[in-house]
């Protein structure tokens, strides 16, 4: 075995819609990676929910997490640098930047994640409006369910 080392320079890189993800390996023999994410003004996920829990870290610049509830209001957390927000398994939630600035932050999550992150990224960033029917095919078969809206009824099938 030897030590591995990710630079900028060599790390697997993906654009996932706006967002660029460097993938920056995980811990052997554990199903969970360290991901370096920046996520440019106005980009973000929609609601949505998954099995594997998530630790976001922020670096830089303010990100907007949302956890959803069918009989709550949403509640809004805004995290700037040095914030870390943990998102624990099938919690509906999103994120977004709305600060108008990048925002980069280090996300460990489950290994099922990053495969989600592999199939619909591209080695460049997205141009024009983003296949949503491809994402959401992708976002089925990785076991991501997209929430309907803020008042949260899934998605039937």
């Amino acid at each position: 075995m030897t030590i591995d080392v990710n630079t900028p320079s060599n790390a697997d890189r993906l654009w996932v819609v706006a967002d660029k993800i460097r993938f920056l390996g995980n811990l052997p023999g554990s199903p969970i990676e360290l991901l370096d994410i920046e996520v440019p003004a106005g980009s973000g996920t929609p609601p949505h929910t998954h099995e594997a829990a998530e630790l976001f870290y922020v670096l830089e610049g303010d990100l907007t997490v949302r956890q959803f509830g069918s009989e709550i209001p949403p509640v809004v957390i805004h995290a700037g640098p040095g914030t870390s927000v943990t998102i624990p398994s099938r919690v509906p939630h999103n994120y977004v930047n709305e600060s108008g600035k990048p925002v980069r932050m280090l996300v460990m999550l489950e290994a099922s994640m990053v495969a989600f992150f592999r199939d619909i990224g591209s080695a460049e960033p997205a141009s024009g409006v983003p296949d949503f029917a491809r994402i959401g095919a992708a976002m089925e078969r990785h076991g991501i369910e997209a929430l309907a809206s803020a008042g949260l009824k899934p998605h039937s099938s």
